[in-house]
């Protein structure tokens, strides 16, 4: 590197005299707004909704009649608050195999990010105004001046001045409100910045050797707030070094490249690859509108020029030149296009700040973006001799000081389109597992949304207990008691690994739930609306074991409920929390002594007295006293599996309300209950409830089409935020298709998705995403039968040792 004599103070690179009331001051009087933007997974979209989205920023971009400043800040993601709240919850917690798995689970995010390119992108529009004439003012009254942007009692100083600045950052406040309209009109959120977040900003961007994410001291300093504050000593580095091809920025070095020229020609999307490159970068794209008046101008003249040429060509004998007939159709085009308001021109610049740990580093890097720009027709240079300015250009300034632009009408300027990457990373949660369009980490609490509820359809062998087991085993970590329905034992390793109860539900089997269980009341209702809810799940249980009934039954067995109960002394108006729960064989013999009962009561025989009795006609002997408690219900027959779903699930219902508690079902295969009307009903009620109750229900089905062609099928699916969808099938996709309302990308992806990869929503944010366990995890929730037969010989070669 052939540096320059002497690298100028750190102060010299700063360009911000102030940051005052969200508004960043240059030293040359501008100002500027910086704007936290949201992005979408482009990639998932339909060619319609990728249509759609572009015209929507085609019109924002015909909208302005001021410049804007776009910039994709990338960094390696920074975890460590996240695992700062695992360290607090391994600290906290008490089950010492629990204690141990957040241990583990701590250590497997923290290499993960730390081996992989795991990277946090965000977007930022900077809306600038530079006045026209900047007022002259002493030395003496510039403190004066800043306290203009504070709150409160404004300071006694010439009005000439005070109306001037009042007036621009009016002005500035006007385009700001603009650009966040257009940018919501494009489906994305734009959030201006404070001056909190506006120094941590411009910090981490004058230190990138400080990791991104973190929350700086620095800008709860009462130097960075107080006012007339030096915020140049404040952000400047504390190293520079400036070379003729790169930069030494604290203990970083940094290079800038600029976009040189483009093809006639610019797809939607060509830019994408760049923008989710796993490297820190950060790229600039400036767009100045031009006058339309002045292009039509300009345009007509360049039309003259090349009509001159084609002529004195044609007059001189030449053969024709297709190279003047195509700018000269292309330059008539535009001019159409211009002046029927249909197209903007615009002077577009395109800049890219890498960064690395050395200059063979950025070598590298700039190899991969020119190899991939080549690719489509699409030149870079470094700004050689003028890396300095290059870097500012690509801060979020507003300023261009490298000055490459190149005409674009609205329409290829729109294939910038930036905002193509969404992520689903916070500091809350836990993870689901890793974004495959930006290698980004999906971490998400489900309790954050509207509702925690969750379906996770997939083919089998694709993956779905295995997600829904490390999710169930990632919640505990987080202090969240789970309960779930196992139709095939898939979940008892689990169990026995943390501790849980698992119980096994069956004709012989030990454990015993009564179906007619006196309710719990729950403090803030009555005794007679808890009472009447429990009739009519009972009622919707009954149905289900016999089979259809008249609307002239269902009265008499509503009546038969009411009396089986009232022979307990379990009435609305008395105090039946200690009372005595009648049993199944107590309600039928009230149907057999009732008028038109007997039909019902025989119907009930074999669940009292005959081959079923034994599982639907016991007291209830266990205790839900632990974090994970699973029911197995392998060993039932499979007409009784409805059944004994229903009962868990009304059993549990009964205790969640009686106790506030952060709980999660899980309900493997629930299609079983789909099947019946009221097992459906009953399951689209818990759904629709549960968030009064702190709960999140989880479905889980490989019978997709069995599940949506219920009535309440869609209405579940609806009712929960979260959505996993796995490999699917070719004969169920189109099914899965018109019920999530995917796109062909979306439709593709689940067809040829590998094993614990799918889609992921949540709430409106789509990702494509893949599942990651850490190796313990993998050994406490693998259902590989491989796997399994290896742990039991293990495990029986231990005993033997012992």
């Amino acid at each position: 590197m052939v540096k320059r004599k002497e690298s100028p103070p750190t102060q010299e690179l700063v360009e911000i005299k102030d940051i005052k009331d969200d508004v960043v001051i240059l030293k040359d009087g501008g100002l500027r707004r910086v704007l936290l933007v949201t992005g979408v997974n482009f990639d998932l979209k339909s060619e319609e909704e990728r249509g759609f989205i572009l015209g929507a920023y085609q019109n924002f971009l015909n909208s302005l009649d001021f410049s804007l400043q776009t910039v994709i800040h990338t960094r390696k993601l920074n975890i460590e608050a996240y695992l700062e709240k695992l360290k607090n919850r391994e600290t906290e917690e008490q089950n010492e195999l629990l204690s141990n798995q957040i241990s583990e689970y701590r250590e497997f995010i923290r290499s993960f990010v730390e081996e992989n390119s795991v990277m946090n992108k965000k977007f930022f529009v900077v809306v600038p105004y530079d006045p026209i004439q900047i007022p002259r003012f002493e030395k003496s009254q510039l403190p004066q001046i800043l306290k203009i942007f504070q709150r409160g009692k404004k300071p006694k100083i010439e009005k000439t001045a005070f109306e001037d600045i009042e007036r621009q950052m009016s002005q500035l406040n006007q385009r700001v409100d603009r650009a966040i309209q257009g940018l919501t009109g494009i489906g994305l959120r734009a959030i201006p910045l404070n001056n909190g977040e506006l120094i941590e900003l411009f910090y981490n961007l004058y230190n990138p050797e400080i990791k991104e994410g973190q929350e700086l001291a620095i800008a709860k300093t009462p130097e960075a707030v107080e006012t007339g504050s030096d915020m140049t000593n404040i952000l400047a580095p504390a190293a520079l070094e400036v070379g003729s091809d790169y930069i030494k920025i604290g203990s970083r070095v940094a290079k800038t490249l600029f976009v040189l020229n483009y093809p006639r020609f610019l797809a939607s999307g060509w830019f994408s690859q760049i923008i989710n490159m796993p490297n820190a970068m950060d790229i600039s794209i400036f767009t100045y509108p031009v006058e339309t008046a002045i292009a039509l101008r300009n345009l007509r003249k360049k039309a003259t020029q090349i009509e001159a040429q084609i002529m004195s060509q044609q007059e001189k004998g030449k053969v024709r030149d297709p190279m003047l007939e195509t700018a000269l159709q292309d330059v008539e085009s535009l001019r159409d296009a211009l002046q029927q308001s249909v197209e903007r021109l615009f002077q577009v610049g395109v800049c890219i700040t890498i960064f690395g740990e050395s200059p063979e580093e950025l070598k590298k890097i700039e190899t991969e973006i020119a190899s991939v720009l080549e690719g489509r027709l699409v030149y870079t240079k470094p700004t050689t001799f003028q890396q300095l300015e290059g870097f500012n250009s690509t801060l979020p300034l507003g300023v261009d000081y490298i000055d490459i632009t190149t005409p674009m009408n609205s329409g290829p300027a729109s294939s910038l389109f930036p905002f193509i990457s969404s992520d689903l990373t916070s500091d809350d949660g836990i993870l689901y597992g890793i974004n495959r369009h930006n290698n980004a980490l999906i971490i998400f609490d489900r309790f954050s949304l509207e509702n925690a509820n969750m379906v996770i359809f997939a083919k089998s062998g694709s993956g779905k207990s295995y997600a829904a087991k490390l999710e169930i085993l990632r919640s505990m970590m987080l202090g969240t008691d789970v309960m779930v329905i196992d139709p095939e034992n898939e979940y008892k390793n689990l169990a026995d690994s943390v501790g849980g109860s698992f119980f096994k539900i069956s004709l012989d089997s030990e454990n015993h739930i009564n179906p007619l269980e006196v309710p719990i009341i729950p403090k803030d209702e009555s005794p007679g609306d808890v009472l009447k809810s429990h009739f009519l799940n009972l009622s919707g249980l009954i149905k289900i074991m016999i089979g259809s009934i008249t609307p002239e039954e269902e009265g008499i067995l509503d009546r038969a409920i009411q009396e089986t109960y009232a022979s307990r002394n379990i009435v609305p108006d008395k105090d039946f929390s200690e009372a005595t729960p009648p049993l199944m064989e107590d309600l039928r013999t009230v149907l057999e002594n009732m008028d038109g009962g007997r039909g019902i009561a025989e119907r009930l025989y074999r669940f009292t007295k005959g081959s079923y009795s034994g599982f639907t006609n016991k007291p209830t002997n266990i205790a839900i006293k632990n974090r994970l408690i699973v029911f197995s219900i392998r060993d039932l027959e499979e007409e009784l599996r409805p059944i004994a779903m229903y009962i868990i699930l009304n059993y549990i219902w009964n205790l969640i309300r009686a106790e506030f508690k952060k709980r999660l079902v899980f309900i493997d295969e629930a299609w079983w209950m789909m099947k019946y009307p009221d097992g459906a009903a009953f399951l689209f009620g818990l759904a629709k409830r549960a968030r009064k109750y702190y709960l999140g229900i989880t479905t889980i089905t490989q019978d997709v089409e069995d599940f949506v062609s219920s009535p309440y099928g869609r209405p579940i699916i609806t009712n929960s935020s979260l959505q996993l969808l796995l490999k699917q099938s070719p004969a169920t996709i189109d099914a899965v298709t018109k019920t999530f309302d995917l796109t062909e990308a979306e439709k593709n992806l689940l067809l040829e998705a590998s094993i614990g990869e799918g889609l992921f929503f949540a709430g409106l944010r789509h990702a494509y995403t893949y599942i990651v366990p850490s190796p313990f995890e993998d050994q406490i929730v693998t259902t590989k039968p491989e796997q399994l037969l290896e742990m039991e010989k293990l495990s029986a070669e231990g005993g033997e040792k012992q």
